[in-house]
C-alpha cells in the first residue's frame, strides 16, 4: 500500500495469479490495521469470542487459491452461475480452515467479484486497468445476475435482518457497481496516501467513512437498527473531528473501539469493504 494514491492506473495487464495475489494482500491489509471498532486486529478480537487473528490467517491461507480461480473465470467470460459456485467452495474450505467460523464470507463475495472483474478487464484488452474499468466490468458482465440474487428470499442472519428493515443488501451493492466502494472507500484511501498520511492512517480515515454511509448488515445483525445508527454516527464524529489526520486519531479510534465491544457491534461489513479498496488499490496503481 505505498504506491503513489495518484497513479490509479495500471497499464500492464495483470494475469490471474497477480490479481490473486492482489486479493489476499488485500485481506491481510485490513487484518493488521488496529485499531479497529469491534472488529479483529493481530492485538485483540474486538466484539467476537469465536475468532482471532490466527482465524483470520488460516483464512487468508485457505482462500488464496479461490482469488485466482475466479479471475481465471472471469479472464474467460464465466457466467455468474459460476462465479457464485467458485464462491460456494471457497466458502466451504474457509469454513473447514476455521473449524466453522465465518472471518470471511463477505469478502470472499466482494473481493471475488473484484477479482473476477479484473480478470474480465484483462481479456477485453483494455488500455489500462482502473477503478472504472473494474467497476464498469462488474456491472456490464454481472449486475443483471447480481440483481436477481437481490431478489431471493436470504437465509443468512445479517441478510434476513437487511431485508427485515428495508435495506440494501450486498448483492443489490453489487449490481449497483459498490458504489461505497468506488465512490467513497477508494476515493478516500487514495486522497489520503496522495495528501501523505501514513498508510496506517489513511486506511483507518477510509474504515471510518465506510462506517459513516455503509448499510452494514454485520451491524444490523448483532445491535438492530439503533446499533447502526449508533456506529454511523460514531464514525461521523470521528471525521467531523478532524477524521485521522488530527492528532491523537488513533486513541479516538480507541475509545469508540471500546464502545463498541462493550455494546457487542462488529461492523464486518465495513472491514470487506476496506479491504475491497485495498484490493482496488493493488489491482490498480502503477507499478
Amino acid at each position: 500500500m505505498n504506491a503513489p494514491a495518484f497513479l490509479l492506473r495500471r497499464e500492464a495487464p495483470l494475469s490471474p495469479a497477480a490479481i490473486g495475489r492482489a486479493a489476499t494482500l488485500a485481506l491481510h491489509d485490513e487484518l493488521a490495521l488496529a485499531p479497529k471498532p469491534g472488529l479483529v486486529t493481530p492485538f485483540d478480537n474486538g466484539s467476537h469470542d469465536d475468532m482471532d487473528a490466527n482465524t483470520f490467517m488460516r483464512s487468508l491461507f485457505a482462500l488464496r487459491s479461490y482469488f485466482v480461480r475466479i479471475a481465471e473465470a472471469g479472464h474467460a467470460g464465466a457466467e455468474f452461475g459460476e462465479l457464485e459456485r467458485c464462491g460456494i467452495a471457497a466458502e466451504a474450505r474457509m469454513l473447514a480452515a476455521t473449524q466453522g467460523v465465518n472471518t470471511h464470507r463477505g469478502a470472499i463475495f466482494m473481493l471475488g467479484l473484484l477479482c473476477a472483474s479484473a480478470g474480465a478487464v484483462a481479456r477485453e484488452g483494455e488500455s489500462a486497468m482502473g477503478p472504472v474499468q473494474l467497476r464498469d466490468a462488474l456491472v456490464r458482465r454481472w449486475g443483471a445476475a447480481l440483481a436477481a440474487r437481490g431478489q431471493r428470499v436470504p437465509t443468512l442472519p445479517g441478510g434476513i435482518a437487511t431485508r427485515r428493515l428495508g435495506l440494501r443488501g450486498a448483492s443489490e451493492e453489487a449490481a449497483s457497481g459498490f458504489p461505497v466502494l468506488f465512490e467513497v472507500a477508494v476515493p478516500t484511501l487514495a486522497q489520503g496516501l496522495a495528501k501523505g498520511l501514513p498508510p496506517r492512517l489513511a486506511k483507518l480515515d477510509t474504515l471510518f467513512h465506510v462506517m459513516s454511509v455503509l448499510e452494514d448488515s454485520n451491524l444490523v445483525h448483532r445491535g438492530g437498527l439503533v446499533g447502526l445508527r449508533h456506529a454511523q454516527a460514531a464514525a461521523r464524529r470521528f471525521i467531523d473531528e478532524g477524521g485521522a489526520a488530527r492528532t491523537g486519531a488513533f486513541a479516538r479510534a480507541q475509545a469508540i473501539a471500546d464502545d463498541f465491544v462493550a455494546r457487542r457491534l462488529s461492523p464486518g461489513g465495513a472491514a470487506d469493504t476496506l479491504a475491497a479498496a485495498c484490493c482496488v488499490m493493488r489491482l490498480c496503481a502503477a507499478p
